[in-house]
């Protein structure tokens, strides 16, 4: 069971008797929330960017079903970064998702387009259509090959990382805490990567490949889907001091709806995910924050079969030695579980006291001006 299908099951099912009964009447519902008319107009004129997230429909069936072409049309989401190849896709299963990805958009014109380089994303925008950044948790299908790098950027991928949760030829994720950092082909990777313009992500990096890929890269680094370990100490959030070298290097932290968010055996809330999101505001600052859901814009189905297919995955995961700590709650957010979630963040930063400015950087100009800066070689 690799990453992917992991999203696709969380994004549509909840573990048994731990999900407010209404979640299933949101699961079609364009805009659960109640905003200002403020937040609505900012929330139409930004670019709006989840860089962590993807559409409903990851079955591999084609074409999509009009009720999720809605969906990702009513979103109010401009573009996503989707992660592809999983925890362990080989390479000829990677070239398979990205052949499935291109077939969507080819099928779908009209909702999709592939975001290759940093004008996509205004076009996007501009366009009413969902711009798709193609990004690596992975480094499986790379092989340990540092020419792959580039043969995968030339297909379209623009992310990647250097570890999952555990080590890589590359580098050791957080599992592997005392797992050093980069190695001396991970060294070669942060080089190449900056080189073809591929934004460096340590969302699964342990601390030391954090602070080595930060000294290493003379590009931005990203943390593309992670929490502040000051709120809540979890593996995969991370520190103030963390959080300060990323800011310095120019990077953005998107803050995920993850339930690693609160301690066990509380479902995260929205003012749990708020206290995040301020925290790293205030130690990174409003040029270096965003969102970075990690779930599918889908939001959860209580019903039977979804919940004993997402205590299966939980359970292979273990099994599998992949699992986070406190993987004992369902990934989402109550108050959050929705496809307008960005809007409502929005909403209560503005309700927070902060500004329009601020709340439009966070919603996704942030991730779009970093990726711009990254990208352009």
């Amino acid at each position: 069971m690799n990453r992917r299908e992991f999203s696709l099951i969380v994004a549509g099912a909840t573990v048994a008797g731990s999900a407010p009964a209404p979640l299933l009447a949101q699961r079609t519902a364009s805009n659960m929330s109640a905003v200002s008319q403020q937040t609505a107009k900012l929330y139409r004129r930004a670019l709006v960017l989840d860089c962590n997230s993807g559409p409903p429909g990851e079955d591999g069936r084609l074409p999509l079903p009009q009720t999720d072409l809605d969906m990702v049309r009513n979103c109010g989401i401009d573009v996503v970064k989707w992660s592809i190849g999983g925890l362990n896709a080989d390479f000829a299963e990677t070239v398979k998702e990205i052949a499935y990805i291109h077939q969507m958009i080819e099928i779908h014109p009209a909702y999709f387009t592939q975001v290759r380089v940093p004008t996509d994303m205004d076009r996007a925008k501009r366009e009413g259509k969902m711009g798709i950044i193609f990004s690596f948790e992975s480094v499986d299908m790379l092989d340990g090959k540092l020419e792959r790098i580039e043969l995968f950027r030339n297909l379209g991928v623009r992310v990647m990382q250097l570890s999952y949760n555990r080590k890589s030829p590359f580098a050791a994720g957080v599992m592997e805490p005392d797992g050093g950092g980069l190695t001396p082909l991970g060294q070669e990777a942060v080089k190449k990567m900056n080189t073809l313009g591929i934004a460096i992500d340590v969302s699964h990096a342990n601390a030391q490949t954090t602070a080595d890929a930060l000294a290493a890269s003379s590009k931005p680094v990203i943390m593309s889907h992670a929490g502040c370990a000051a709120i809540h100490p979890h593996p995969r959030n991370k520190t103030d001091d963390q959080l300060r070298a990323m800011a310095n290097k120019g990077g953005v932290l998107g803050i995920y709806d993850l339930m690693y968010l609160a301690a066990s055996p509380k479902q995260p809330t929205l003012d749990d995910y708020m206290a995040h999101m301020e925290h790293a505001l205030k130690i990174a600052g409003p040029d270096h924050v965003g969102v970075g859901s990690d779930v599918s814009i889908d939001p959860f189905d209580t019903s039977a079969k979804g919940m004993a297919e997402f205590n299966k995955v939980v359970e292979t995961r273990q099994k599998a030695g992949v699992a986070a700590p406190e993987e004992d709650r369902p990934p989402y957010v109550v108050g959050l579980n929705f496809p307008r979630k960005i809007e409502l963040i929005a909403d209560q930063l503005l309700n927070r006291g902060y500004s329009t400015a601020v709340a439009e950087k966070v919603v996704g100009a942030n991730f779009a001006r970093v990726f711009k800066e990254i990208w352009t070689t």
